[in-house]
């Protein structure tokens, strides 16, 4: 008998949720060093340079992706896998509005993978850190009974008067969100579906010609750092941000939760592609695109609150849409429809607790 899976007043896991297990394992922790300007609780760790006169500032983060969990090799090339895991952890980077500057790279890998696999995982990761500026400085490879574990630790810079933190919102800001939402959930739902018709008929030759959009956002997101320079052009520092890695809701609700404060954002406002919509028309008559954007994940854009006084600046900015405001605090984070219906935003998948 497995006493871990038997042991009386046990508390599982999914009672909890991602962000609560995070604050539960490490609010005991204390900090030793005045160097540490932030520990755990955000996108990244900040850590101030203390040889820097010009008030700058490291960031520090990690990203975990675990096969059977997070990819499934069965649809995910192993160059996408590599150039993915980079990407993940660069955009934490993003999310503190900081530019990254160096990784490590640890794996644990079965004896199913042979050498010109892990090649081949390697040239996806080479090809991420060549497109951002970024270079390879260590990691380690170890052994794992089934399967493939991929962990990329990122490390970025920033002004200390630049670093933007989940907890800077405030009231009558404005809510932006970069890029569109809800399209890598709708690319994993094309790539299930093949799959499970792959595994009927063996000799099915899937067409995914027309999906290239919504598959490429699920196979291979992309850091949004091009949002961070133009901001920076701009003269305009976000007063909170995070990256959309589990779905606009549950985003949203962990802005409001570290700042404070309740928001209202209106469905019309929230950016969808159009593949995004003929995929959730094609999977079922009831599968709403908006849905697929408060609720599927991994879309790794940007989303961030201004305050009013740079709407002039932010508005025409290509690839932002400003989609709602800041509320006071103890209101609920709320979706308006365009029959001026006000929903109340719950997390999916990982409960925000």
């Amino acid at each position: 008998m497995d006493n871990l899976e038997y042991q009386e007043g046990r508390t599982e896991l999914n009672a909890l949720g991602q962000f609560a297990l995070i604050r539960r394992l490490t609010e005991g922790f204390e900090t030793h060093h005045k160097s540490t300007v932030k520990a755990a609780g955000d996108d990244c760790a900040v850590i101030a340079d203390e040889n820097s006169t010009a008030g700058r500032s490291w960031l520090q983060c990690v990203q975990t992706m675990a096969e059977g969990v997070d990819f499934d090799m069965m649809y995910t090339p192993l160059k996408h896998l590599g150039y993915k895991a980079v990407a993940i952890a660069l955009s934490n980077i993003a999310a503190m509005n900081g530019t990254p500057r160096q990784i490590e790279v640890s794996l644990a890998v079965s004896n199913r993978y042979s050498l010109e696999a892990l090649e081949e995982l390697y040239a996806g990761i080479r090809l991420c850190c060549d497109r951002y500026d970024v270079d390879l400085v260590g990691g380690s490879i170890g052994s794992s009974r089934s399967g493939m574990v991929v962990t990329v630790s990122a490390v970025g810079v920033v002004d200390a008067s630049m670093i933007t933190y989940r907890s800077g919102a405030k009231l009558h800001d404005l809510i932006c969100v970069s890029g569109d939402l809800g399209s890598a959930y709708s690319g994993l739902l094309v790539l299930e579906r093949e799959k499970v018709t792959y595994q009927a008929n063996p000799d099915f030759q899937p067409d995914l010609d027309s999906y290239d959009y919504v598959l490429e956002r699920y196979l291979k997101p992309e850091p949004r750092l091009d949002i961070v320079k133009s901001l920076a052009e701009k003269d305009v520092v976000p007063t909170s941000m995070i990256d959309v890695g589990d779905g606009l809701a549950s985003e949203l609700l962990q802005l409001c939760r570290n700042s404070h404060c309740g928001c209202e954002v209106y469905e019309e406002h929230i950016p969808i592609d159009y593949q995004t919509s003929r995929v959730c028309s094609e999977m079922s008559k009831n599968m709403l695109p908006i849905s697929n954007a408060l609720n599927g994940g991994g879309d790794y854009e940007l989303l961030f609150t201004i305050d009013q006084k740079d709407y002039e600046k932010v508005k025409g900015m290509e690839g932002v849409h400003i989609i709602g405001h800041i509320t006071e605090e103890g209101a609920p984070a709320v979706m308006v429809t365009p029959q001026n219906t006000t929903i109340t935003l719950v997390a999916q998948g990982f409960r925000n607790n």
